[in-house]
């Protein structure tokens, strides 16, 4: 009798297979409709091809296309399907690498000689089509490295040799479709004839591995869909997109700049972007101090040896800019805020009494992105970060955790956001002492304190094993803006090791040292990634109280000057950030250029508003609102600030 084993699934259920059966023997058993839909599985938190056989108890999940990790499977598969077509199309094309991302997938190619261009779209597309119709399977192979060297030296491709010289023996592997074999560890769909609808989108310049001494390739982003109609309400999504892309509206509503004579990723903000930090920072602050932190300010750099204390310059020293010598000491450009505020801590004496404490900072820090990895303020090498740091006894840890989670639900209904996911990254025990801290009870009881409070908050949330912090295991916040684009925002974590790294400690009731919890949380994200996204959340047509320029005053003629900059002055002695459209065009231009410009009320002023003091008023999109007097519209434009519309 063969051996037995047990699938544990989502649902709690336990059911038992012969040894060898693959997920898709699993899937079948269940429902064939199910099967149809099965693109990849997860077993024991890993990603594999539902062909694999299973061969222990394992933990299952069916991945489908309505899975994050089934569409990064189909996704990938279709850049095997375009490094196929392209090879067909073009003899002698030579790979880089082909991973899904965000939307889709990319592929790096050399054509040598050749080149691409959205001419060639249509036959690519046509002839992927072709392929994936003969509806091949996916076929893995375990080859020898020697043996995976002589296959891509016989093609001659030097890049898929380079990327070998960096994988052991005993751990390579081929996947075939068709004509067309990679190198590639996996996992990809069962066939090619689930890719019903193709789309290339776009291609760009990619130096070989991020390097930009390395010889620049040809990028081809393209994306696949099991319907046609999945991929014609994506190119819909994508015209809106367009017009929302952050960078576009940053750059007609005069919010931030690039230069290069300051360099790559690090944005220049401009009065409209710096008046939007401000009122940002002021909610911010007074969202925290009411919450009970207190601020903290910290310098931009600092000597290498508390980086090496801290552990952060071992594990992200690639990340952080090159050290600068002073007085034969290395310091280095902040890559977080976090070191220093253990510093403040340690500064004084502590005893329990005075925990929690709470050090917020708008800290700026700066990273080294490579600068093929850039784009817009999303990715960035100088970052204001919404930094904060609680030190706090493992009896206050529920109640801080849970407030600071709290908190992220307010900051959401206050900018709409409807849709969000909290990522619960956890640590792998296999990986301790080198990617994460050696304290493996500590995890345990860490992650079961966690789990323990987003169970008890009753929020979305799901499990995602070996995406901790070195130091502790976090939660990470998926938010969505208006179109469904999806952004990494806010994070909250958990830090059991950097107290002891510091000496941080406090007096306990039983007048002894104890070190205390530390958990890192930044709720608004940076300046830069947080705009970013509000700007495409909003299509520009920011909330009346984060608007650069909140009012604009219209006079109908240069003889109602002098009342509009009367006005203008009232309106700054209330804290209200406004302009006077002093142009001699007619007041229906001036009405569409304010529109353009989103400025959201604008006030028109002729000789009846003069005479009376009054102003009347016009909102963006939605129109007339009648006259008022300047008292009441005071009190109108106080009303939407309070309330934060």
């Amino acid at each position: 009798m063969a051996d037995k084993i047990k699938i544990s699934l989502p649902d709690g259920s336990v059911r038992e297979y012969e040894a060898g059966a693959s997920a898709m023997d699993i899937a079948k058993s269940i429902s064939e409709g199910l099967a149809r839909n099965v693109l990849s599985a997860e077993v024991n938190g890993v990603v594999v091809d539902a062909n694999r056989p299973i061969t222990t108890d394992s933990t299952l999940r069916l991945l489908t296309w309505n899975d994050k990790e089934g569409k990064a499977t189909f996704w990938h598969s279709s850049a095997h399907l375009l490094a196929e077509a392209l090879e067909e199309l073009y003899p002698g094309v030579k790979f880089g690498i082909g991973p899904p991302i965000e939307q889709g997938f990319y592929y790096d190619i050399d054509l040598g000689n050749g080149s691409i261009s959205a001419e060639d779209f249509k036959k690519i597309e046509d002839k992927m089509l072709e392929l994936a119709r003969r509806n091949v399977s996916f076929e893995r192979k375990e080859v020898s490295k020697s043996d995976a060297i002589a296959y891509f030296t016989e093609k001659g491709d030097e890049y898929k040799i380079e990327l070998l010289q960096d994988l052991q023996d005993g751990q390579i592997t081929f996947y075939t479709q068709g004509n067309f074999t990679d190198l590639c560890k996996g996992p990809h769909i069962p066939a090619t004839g689930g890719i019903k609808a193709i789309k290339l989108m776009s291609i760009a310049g990619a130096y070989w591995r991020g390097d930009e001494k390395r010889k620049q390739m040809t990028r081809v982003y393209a994306v696949t869909f099991p319907k046609k109609s999945e991929l014609d309400e994506y190119l819909v999504m994508m015209e809106e997109a367009k017009k929302r892309d952050h960078r576009k509206i940053g750059k007609e509503l005069e919010i931030f700049a690039f230069d290069d004579d300051v360099g790559p990723g690090l944005p220049l903000w401009l009065p409209n972007g710096a008046a939007i930090i401000e009122a940002l920072e002021t909610f911010a602050k007074k969202t925290e101090t009411e919450a009970g932190y207190e601020r903290v300010k910290t310098p931009h750099i600092a000597k290498e040896s508390m980086y090496l204390k801290s552990g952060h310059l071992p594990y992200y020293e690639d990340s952080m800019f090159p050290a600068m010598v002073i007085d034969n000491e290395k310091y280095y450009l902040k890559p977080m805020n976090c070191p220093h505020h253990h510093k403040i801590f340690g500064a004084t004496h502590k005893s329990y009494r005075d925990l929690p404490a709470r050090y917020a900072e708008y800290g700026t820090c700066y990273r080294y992105e490579q600068s093929g990895e850039l784009f817009g303020l999303m990715r960035v090498r100088s970052l204001q970060m919404n930094d904060a740091h609680i030190y706090c006894t493992e009896a206050q840890f529920a109640d801080e955790f849970k407030n600071v989670n709290n908190l992220y639900l307010k900051y959401f209904e206050t900018f709409n956001i409807e849709k969000y996911v909290m990522r619960f990254s956890k640590h792998d025990p296999k990986k301790l002492g080198q990617k994460y801290i050696d304290a493996p009870e500590m995890w345990i009881k860490t992650e079961k304190m966690v789990r323990d409070v987003l169970v008890a908050l009753g929020v979305n949330f799901v499990e995602v094993e070996d995406e901790a912090a070195f130091y502790g295991p976090k939660i990470d916040i998926q938010i969505y803006s208006a179109i469904g684009r999806e952004f990494t925002l806010a994070t909250n974590q958990v830090d059991f090791a950097q107290a002891q790294r510091f000496d941080l400690t406090f007096t306990n009731e039983k007048n002894e040292k104890e070190h205390p919890l530390i958990i890192h949380r930044a709720p608004l994200s940076t300046h830069e990634r947080f705009i970013g996204f509000l700007l495409e959340h909003y299509a520009g047509n920011l909330p009346v109280w984060l608007c650069p320029k909140q009012v604009a005053i219209l006079p109908l003629s240069d003889k109602y000057q002098d009342y509009a900059e009367k006005l203008l002055n009232i309106l700054k002695k209330h804290d209200i950030r406004g302009l006077v459209d002093d142009r001699s065009e007619s007041i229906g231009k001036k009405i569409r250029d304010s529109e353009l410009k989103k400025v959201p009320i604008m006030l028109i002023v002729g000789e009846n508003e003069e005479k009376n003091k009054s102003v009347s008023v016009r909102v963006h999109k939605e129109g007339d609102k009648g006259s008022m007097s300047q008292e009441e519209f005071l009190k109108f434009f106080n009303t939407l600030i309070e309330e934060r519309k």
